[in-house]
């Protein structure tokens, strides 16, 4: 009997106490901020200047042939884990045709991966800079990408990538801030001349 006294009060508070029903916790969203760009010019020792970030921890620059005069730059910010990849060509009397479908070429790649791909055509009247910028949407392997050339020496690409594996809501903060420095970067090259 001194059970049934202590249970039945038990349940008739388990049964009448909860009055709210559970509601499921919202989806939080990772708020990702960096610092706004500074910008300063950089000579990178190959026949043109441009711009960078200061946000971006380290540069190196690269012979990749010595042969067809290929260079390369590369920019890292570790703290994002991507890196803005620029690879210089020369352009002779008959490769500009070639070098233009390779850069077309190369953004075409990620159409399989791609949500959409935007191109915004480039033109610097001033500094004799010419070219394309593509922005990629989806899950690709490459978010920006773009090419300048002057069309009779200088021909230069650029490509983003992340070290990760591509996931456009995890990476879109950063595939954004760095979108907005490869666009930058693009803008404000120079020929040496």
């Amino acid at each position: 009997m001194t059970i049934k006294k202590l249970v039945l009060p038990f349940l008739a508070v388990a049964c009448f106490s909860c009055g709210n029903d559970p509601l499921p916790k919202p989806k939080a969203m990772l708020r990702l901020e960096y610092d706004t760009p500074k910008y300063s010019k950089i000579d990178v020792r190959l026949p043109f200047t441009f711009e960078k970030n200061e946000l971006a921890d380290k540069i190196s620059t690269i012979k990749l042939d010595g042969v067809n005069n290929i260079s390369g730059v590369n920019i890292n910010y570790p703290n994002m884990k991507g890196t803005i990849y620029l690879t210089y060509k020369t352009v002779n009397d008959t490769n500009l045709t070639s070098l233009l479908r390779d850069a077309q070429a190369l953004t075409q790649k990620h159409t399989m991966k791609a949500d959409a791909i935007e191109s915004v055509l480039y033109e610097n009247l001033k500094h004799n800079v010419f070219g394309m910028f593509y922005e990629v949407g989806g899950n690709a392997a490459s978010q920006s990408q773009f090419y300048v050339t002057d069309s009779i020496n200088h021909f230069l690409t650029g490509s983003l990538y992340f070290y990760a594996k591509p996931n456009y809501d995890s990476i879109l903060p950063a595939a954004a801030y760095l979108k907005n420095d490869i666009k930058h970067i693009m803008e404000t090259v120079e020929w040496k001349e």
